[in-house]
């Protein structure tokens, strides 16, 4: 029987993925063999742009779009995204509290090629529990399980739209002023704005 949630691995996920994680104290797994699936945040982040949310993606090599295990979906440098996300953020972001604190460090991740989606995630979720003090003790699905109880399977990408977390509590965005509150971003826009206070958040 199934007892501990099994999480997606996302690209710089939604707030409501920690608040999920925070639900379940950060007693989780994550989810390795899947079929990697189309416009899920897997490949997607979403930031507060000055014009709304603004989605960042992750191209992928083609063939890796239909049945190839989540773990073995590797990245696309055709494209320059790496530039495009990273001067996307120093848009979004540089005049926020805290960009500068952090920029250095995750500045990192947008100037060198990881071969894997998986990793680079992967990598990068462990940089964001680092920021908010977290070190859970990362597992990893062993096998793929189509059906698991409903209680703990986060896989579906549902869960985490922002129409189904809408109970989110605001806090300030840079660009709230022409925006209003937008909920659910990607974490990093939590972060920035509230650096080390993000984790009293959830």
């Amino acid at each position: 029987m199934q007892s501990i949630a099994t999480f997606p691995l996302f690209y710089l996920p939604p707030v409501s993925y920690f608040s999920a994680l925070k639900a379940v104290n950060f007693e989780f797994e994550i989810e390795k063999w899947e079929h990697f699936p189309k416009q899920t945040f897997r490949n997607r982040a979403t930031v507060a742009s000055p014009n709304g949310p603004l989605n960042l993606f992750i191209p992928v090599i083609k063939g890796s779009k239909y049945h190839t295990k989540i773990k073995d979906v590797r990245i696309s440098y055709d494209f320059k995204w790496q530039r495009l996300h990273w001067m996307s953020l120093q848009t979004c972001y540089r005049n926020s509290a805290y960009f500068e604190y952090y920029e250095d460090e995750i500045a990192s991740f947008y100037h060198k090629q990881t071969k894997y989606l998986f990793d680079y995630n992967l990598e990068l979720l462990q940089w964001l529990f680092k920021q908010i003090k977290q070190q859970p003790d990362l597992k990893f699905s062993q096998e793929y399980i189509k059906e698991l109880p409903a209680a703990v399977d986060y896989r579906d990408a549902g869960r985490f739209k922002t129409e189904n977390n809408q109970n989110l509590k605001p806090y300030f965005q840079v660009f709230d002023d022409r925006n209003g509150f937008l909920p659910n971003m990607s974490f990093v826009d939590l972060l920035f704005s509230q650096g080390p206070q993000a984790k009293l958040y959830l």
